[in-house]
This record gives structure tokens, sequence and C-alpha cells, in this order.
């Protein structure tokens, strides 16, 4: 197992643990690091990324050649006074982990183990993750908010705030996995999931951060403003309205955005912008499991259709089934 190297070890009250990763619209990293910049939170500990990431390209800088940063895991506390929980009407602090890349799917399981070392060390008992919830919705549309629980005894709390629930599916990444994980371990937890518009997973929404930290206030009474979120949320939804007006000249696109043109603008969003870099790395990395071993490649397609990229690698992702041509004797 990795080692987390601790810059101090704090005395916490029962503390919860909000876990992040990017993912679509960044939802689930955005809403984390906003809680960690607005309850000034102390970095406390911190895992070391070379042992979870591997570089499968370079970065350029007007011209200029260089290897990609190794990304960050830390760990972060907040003593809340004010933070009582509704599950269990207890004081509880914070210890807040976010990380800006997903870890290489093969080191998942030590990952998480050392993740884990720090939930054990300080015995927390609820373990809460974000993530995003794709639909065929406006992106005008306030965003309502989705949970899946570890137990039925939080699902039905979470009833309470009439969020919608989950009933089937999966979430993709660690900001699933890790919630799957601490119920192997007998941890409560849940997840929440904020809606985006499915032609806008390639663009960060600040407006789905927005609507599951207003539903984490509710349940916990912290004490948060969100309105540098919203206002971040307000100048994403004029960029995403100026492009969308663009598309819609000289066509006959109806309102509400119907799933054939929601398709359309998907398209043309995403060549406008950018995948996050964990997200290409995860399918460089795939790329070469399926190049060793054809069977991984139906994993490699899921995650190009997941972010709409397909085209962007059809040919690359065909030549995997190209047979090697013969050599002559």
């Amino acid at each position: 197992m990795a080692e987390v190297k601790f810059i101090k070890k704090p005395k916490l009250y029962q503390p919860y643990l909000i876990a992040g990763w990017p993912g679509m619209g960044e939802v689930a990293f955005k809403a984390v690091n906003f809680l960690i910049e607005k309850l000034k939170a102390i970095e406390f500990a911190s895992i070391e990324g070379s042992d979870f990431y591997y570089p499968v390209g370079t970065q350029i800088n007007e011209g200029i050649l260089s290897l990609p940063n190794i990304p960050y895991n830390k760990f972060y506390y907040v003593k809340t006074p004010q933070l009582k929980s509704n599950f269990d009407l207890n004081r509880h602090d914070l210890i807040l982990f976010l990380s800006n890349a997903q870890p290489d799917v093969s080191k998942y399981e030590i990952y998480t183990e050392t993740i884990f070392s720090v939930v054990k060390y300080f015995k927390i008992k609820m373990v809460i993750c974000f993530a995003a919830m794709p639909l065929p919705i406006d992106h005008t549309e306030d965003p309502g908010v989705w949970f899946c629980a570890t137990s039925e005894k939080i699902k039905k709390e979470l009833l309470k705030y009439n969020l919608k629930m989950m009933s089937e599916g999966q979430i993709s990444g660690m900001n699933g996995l890790f919630l799957g994980i601490a119920k192997q371990k007998n941890l409560e937890g849940f997840c929440l999931l904020g809606e985006i518009p499915f032609y806008t997973i390639q663009i960060e929404n600040p407006k789905a951060s927005v609507a599951i930290l207003d539903v984490l206030i509710k349940m916990t009474n912290l004490s948060l403003d969100l309105q540098p979120l919203r206002e971040q949320a307000d100048f994403v939804e004029q960029q995403i309205e100026q492009l969308v007006d663009y598309l819609k000249l000289g066509t006959q696109f109806s309102s509400p955005i119907s799933e054939e043109e929601i398709e359309k603008i998907k398209k043309a969003l995403s060549q406008h912008t950018k995948l996050p870099e964990s997200v290409k790395q995860n399918i460089e990395k795939l790329f070469e499991q399926a190049k060793k071993d054809i069977s991984k490649a139906n994993i490699l397609k899921q995650e190009l259709d997941r972010w709409n990229v397909y085209k962007e690698y059809e040919d690359r992702f065909l030549d995997l089934f190209k047979k090697p041509k013969d050599k002559g004797n």
C-alpha cells in the first residue's frame, strides 16, 4: 500500500469524509474544491501520485514540450461546530479529500485502500460523494438532485429532502466506486448527483455543483455562501447559450430541445471544448491495454462513447482490429 504523508494529525470529533474527483461536468471536483476554499479547510495529509498515474503524452506550451505534472491527492480538515447531521443529531467535523485526476484503473484497489487507511485512523463512519447525472434536459433548467445510499436507513433520511432516487444504473469512476467500497467496509454513506444536459458533459457545470451543495447545507446545517459559485454558473450558462444560439441559426430547433437536436449540439460542443486531462490519459491507457488484449476494446469504446469523443478516435479504434500485414520470407 502507498504511503500517506501527514503534515499533522489533527484531533477531530466524529468526522465525516467528503471526497471528490474530476468527472462529467467536473461536478464533484468543483463542489469539493468550493467547500475547501470557502470553509478554509486546512491541508493535513497527501498521497504521492506517481504510484497511481502514468503520463501517456506531453504538454505543449508555446511550442515547448514538458511532461504533465503529477496529479495531487490531498486531505483537508475543518472543525465545524455548526455541522449537526440530521442522520444522527450529533456534531461532526469534516475531512475533505480531493484529487485532480482519476487514478489508473489497474491501481484502483491500492489507491482506495490507501485512502481508507486515513478513514480507519480517524474512525470515520460516514462517507459522502458527489457526481453528475447526464439527462436530456435543457441547459437553462434548474438541475434536480438524485441520490443513492449505502443502506435503507440513509435512503429513508434522504427521501425527506424531496430528492430523486437513483433506482438503477451505475456511477462511473472513483466518485461512484469509492462509495461502493465504503459500503463493503460497513461504512454508511451516500452520493448526491446533480443533473447536467447530455450535450454539456465536457463543460464544467457549476450549476449542478450548486444544486448538490444546496442539498448538503440543508442536511447538515452547514453555514456556506454559494453566491460565488452561482455567479460562475451564470457565466457558464451564458457561454453555452451563445454557442447554442449560434448553432440554431438557419435551423428549425424547437423548444425544449429534442433528443435529436441534443445530438447535433452535443457534436458541435465537443469541437469547442476539451476533455479533462485525466480523461485523456485514461483513454490512452485503455488504448494501450486494448492493443495487448483486444477484449479490453469494449471498455475503451464505452469510455469514448461516455465522453462523446468516439469520432475523434475512430480511426485509432478501428486499427485495433486490423490484422498485421504478412511479412515476406
